[in-house]
């Protein structure tokens, strides 16, 4: 997995960071391409870089905040006026459908690819052969969920030349038996292919926190995760401030990370009142608590 963070800004735009978006592609060996929460400006985001909006194919959108979604509709519709045909599906809480669809009709615009927009409550929301992705709710004055992505193991690559030696003529045989099939061959030998399969390889796991006040599904949402990328809107002495509107500290997010075990935490959405300086400040805050905390920047690139 690789993630880009395309905003790292809390509430409101500074001339260094802009409004929460991630994105993330899920796998290496296909062209997949997600965003995770769509801020204000984030297409002009991404003409910095080399992602291309028309290649999106899956927005996940934790919660209905302005700084989360108000980029959204003209994503939507810029994908159209440069011709994308590739068919594109929106997850959110209830009400992310309302406002697409008010947004489009108002401006009097239009997708001229597939739009798919399916309103979440929590649980699985995508699970195909090779991924899930679970939603949690979390704490925060408007319905909010937090995305875990989690790879399938991949079964271990099959030693062919084993097989061969064993008189198994490569070709549709080997297919199956790298599925783990028992095949019986013409000479009424018994094969298994789990006999001739390497160490299987864990998929990685990934948690993706939208903006939370500390809250008890924040273990389920991070155990054992590869990379945990939480928000840090304030410092640790601004705690009733931040929990009081939704939002958590440098410490207490370290806290979580630690507690579920995490291998990585990338602190996200801090406030504009933070200057470079500073930042650097909420960072070693974090590292106090937890060693393997970084600082996302805008246009960061992480591989899990």
């Amino acid at each position: 997995m690789e993630l880009t963070f395309l905003g790292t800004s809390a509430g409101v735009p500074t001339r260094t960071r802009n409004v929460t978006a991630i994105t993330l592609t899920p796998l290496e060996n296909k062209p997949d391409l997600w965003l995770f929460d769509c801020g204000e400006g984030t297409q002009q985001q991404m003409l910095h870089t080399q992602i291309n909006p028309g290649k999106l194919t899956r927005i996940f959108i934790t919660h209905l905040h302005g700084d989360h979604i108000f980029g959204l509709p003209g994503l939507l519709c810029s994908r159209s006026m440069a011709g994308s045909q590739v068919p594109l599906t929106v997850y959110g809480p209830a009400g992310i459908r309302q406002f697409i669809e008010m947004s489009l009709a108002l401006s009097g615009s239009w997708t001229s690819y597939p739009l798919e927009i399916i309103e979440i409550d929590g649980g699985v929301v995508l699970d195909d052969a090779d991924v899930r992705v679970t939603a949690y709710p979390l704490t925060h004055p408007v319905e909010c969920y937090g995305y875990r992505i989690e790879q399938h193991d991949k079964p271990g690559t099959l030693d062919a030349a084993r097989l061969i030696a064993a008189g198994v003529t490569p070709g549709p045989l080997f297919q199956r038996l790298k599925q783990g099939e028992t095949l019986e061959l013409e000479d009424g030998r018994m094969i298994r292919g789990a006999d001739f399969l390497g160490e299987t390889r864990k998929g990685k796991t990934l948690a993706i926190f939208g903006d939370t006040a500390p809250t008890p599904a924040g273990m389920a949402l991070a155990s054992d995760a590869d990379v945990m990328v939480h928000e840090t809107t304030l410092e640790a002495a601004m705690a009733e401030k931040a929990n009081g509107r939704g939002h958590s500290t440098t410490v207490q997010a370290a806290e979580l990370a630690r507690a579920a075990g995490v291998k990585r935490m990338i602190a996200t959405h801090l406030s504009s009142r933070y200057d470079a300086v500073a930042c650097q400040a909420l960072l070693e805050e974090c590292r106090a608590v937890f060693p393997a905390s970084e600082l996302a920047r805008d246009f960061l690139t992480v591989t899990v």
